[in-house]
């Protein structure tokens, strides 16, 4: 299985308003391990960038003067996610600049490279409901480190992404895992073997006439001790 964790940075909110895409950063993991492959490209959107934005990612427009710009890496970002699974944080942000920057290019959407797009905001919702649910609450709830995350990055976000990611799924292995030791147990409690295969019949061992004689002779001095109140011998069921 092979994913990508996937983060932007924008000059502004709205990509309907014309606000553009000025960092990309991916992360590759396959098989919930993480590889040393990565695509980051910072970006000229031509634009002005938004004080709101500024003061939460620190990208100047300055910094970005000698940048390329989305339609230079286009062809180098969709080689990179093609066929994977993209993970991202409140995806419908993210999705919505870079099929708006695909249009503008007359590119089909994201969705039609990529194998699907699971968004992590939506599943902390769901595991956390009522709760803040942004990436540093749950760097906070599952104990991972973001301590260098002084401004949003790109790339530190989706490194950090992953972490946290691989600890909000790490249960649904160890659920499994259980309900695995517990469907085993439950079959052995059914006389099943592990497979569902019935096992062979246990030998049953009868008693001889010497032993019945010598448990009849038992009982009747349970009886007669008790004042025959034997219920072995009375037939009726302890309680």
């Amino acid at each position: 299985m092979r994913q990508i964790f996937l983060d932007t940075e924008t000059t502004g909110l709205e990509h309907k308003l014309g606000h553009r895409v000025i960092e990309i950063a991916c992360v590759e993991m396959r098989n919930r391990r993480l590889t040393d492959r990565h695509f980051h490209r910072y970006l000229n959107p031509d634009r002005e960038i938004d004080a709101g934005a500024l003061a939460v990612h620190g990208i100047t427009l300055e910094f970005l003067q000698d940048k390329p710009r989305f339609a230079d890496v286009v062809a180098e970002f969709l080689d990179f996610v093609r066929g994977a699974e993209l993970v991202i944080h409140n995806a419908a942000f993210d999705i919505g600049f870079l099929n708006t920057e695909l249009a503008l290019l007359d590119m089909a959407p994201i969705d039609t490279v990529c194998a699907g797009v699971r968004d992590t905001l939506r599943m902390a919702k769901d595991l956390h409901p009522g709760k803040k649910n942004n990436l540093n609450a749950l760097c906070d709830r599952y104990g991972v480190d973001n301590s260098r995350r002084t401004l949003h990055g790109a790339l530190l976000d989706a490194e950090i992404l992953a972490e946290v990611y691989l600890s909000m799924t790490r249960g649904q292995e160890s659920l499994m895992i259980d309900l695995g030791h517990e469907m085993v147990a439950h079959a052995g409690a059914l006389g099943l073997g592990v497979a569902g295969r019935q096992r062979k019949p246990q030998i049953v061992l009868r008693a001889s006439d010497d032993e019945l004689a010598q448990h009849d002779a038992l009982l009747a001095a349970i009886q007669k001790e008790s004042k025959g109140k034997c219920l072995w011998l009375s037939g009726e069921t302890p309680g």
